[in-house]
C-alpha cells in the first residue's frame, strides 16, 4: 500500500486504496483486515479518516466490524452485495422467472462455448450432486444443484451472464432446500441434469434449451401444486 495524498479528499483516497487491497485479493474472503492504527501508518493519514472510509465500506457490505475482534472482509463486489439486497427484497416468484430466462440463455451459449475444463466442471458438480442425493444431504445437495447450473452459466463464456447467475446463488440455494428439489428429483428418478449436461457435451443447443424447458416446467408444476418457489 502507498501513502494517500492529502488532495482533495483524504477519506476518499483511503476508500480507493482499501477498495483495491481488496479487490486485488490482499485480504481474502474472512480475513481481518489491519487495524485502524496499522492502517493509518501504512497510507500515512489520520485513524479518523480510517475509520471513516472503513465506515462506508461496512455500510457498502465489504466489510464488517465485530465488536473486539476487529474488522472482516465479507464481499469483493459491492456489485453483487447491491444485486444480493435487491434479491433479498423481491418476491420469490420475480426471482425465479428471472431465474428462468438466465437458464435458457446459458444452456444455449454453454453448448455452443464449452470447453474440455467446463464439461469436467460440470460432471463433478452433477457426481456430487448425485451422492447428495444417494447419501439424503440436502444442504450437500444444493451446493451442488446451484454449482452445476452456475457452471453451465459459466461455460456460456459471457461474463455478464456469469457474474448475474452467482448474484443469485444464494437465493437459489435457499429454494432448492425449501423446495424439496432433491426429494422431488428421487422419488421421480430424474435424469434431466444428466441429460442437459449430454447436450451441452455435445454441442447441441436446441436439445440443450428443450431440457431446461422441462426442467422449468417441472418447477411450475410443483409451484403450481404445493406452493413451491422453484428450486433445481
Amino acid at each position: 500500500m502507498k501513502n494517500v495524498e492529502r488532495a482533495p479528499s483524504l477519506v476518499d483516497g483511503v476508500l480507493a486504496e482499501l477498495r483495491q487491497e481488496i479487490a486485488r485479493g490482499t485480504w481474502q474472503l474472512g480475513d481481518r483486515i489491519p487495524s485502524e492504527t496499522r492502517l493509518a501508518e501504512m497510507l500515512g493519514v489520520s485513524r479518523l479518516s480510517v475509520r471513516e472510509a472503513v465506515r462506508v465500506l461496512v455500510h457498502a457490505g465489504l466489510l464488517t466490524t465485530r465488536q473486539g475482534h476487529g474488522t472482516f472482509v465479507t464481499a469483493t463486489d459491492e456489485a453483487q452485495v447491491a444485486l444480493r439486497r435487491r434479491l433479498d427484497d423481491a418476491g420469490a416468484t420475480d426471482v425465479m422467472d428471472v431465474r428462468h430466462g438466465l437458464d435458457l440463455v446459458a444452456a444455449r451459449l454453454a453448448a455452443t462455448r464449452r470447453t474440455e475444463d467446463d464439461l469436467q466442471r460440470l460432471r463433478e458438480a452433477l457426481d456430487r450432486r448425485a451422492a447428495a442425493g444417494r447419501n439424503a444431504d440436502v444442504e450437500a445437495f444444493a451446493d451442488a444443484d446451484v454449482d452445476f447450473h452456475l457452471r453451465i452459466a459459466e461455460a456460456a463464456h459471457n461474463s455478464v451472464l456469469r457474474d448475474l447467475y452467482q448474484g443469485m446463488s444464494d437465493a437459489l440455494r435457499d429454494s432448492i432446500k425449501v423446495d424439496q428439489c432433491m426429494e422431488h428429483t428421487i422419488a421421480r428418478n430424474d435424469t434431466s441434469h444428466e441429460e442437459l449436461f449430454e447436450a451441452v457435451r455435445h454441442s447441441d443447443p436446441t436439445t440443450a434449451t428443450a431440457v431446461v424447458l422441462t426442467i422449468l416446467d417441472r418447477q411450475d408444476q410443483d409451484q403450481d401444486s404445493g406452493g413451491s418457489t422453484g428450486g433445481s
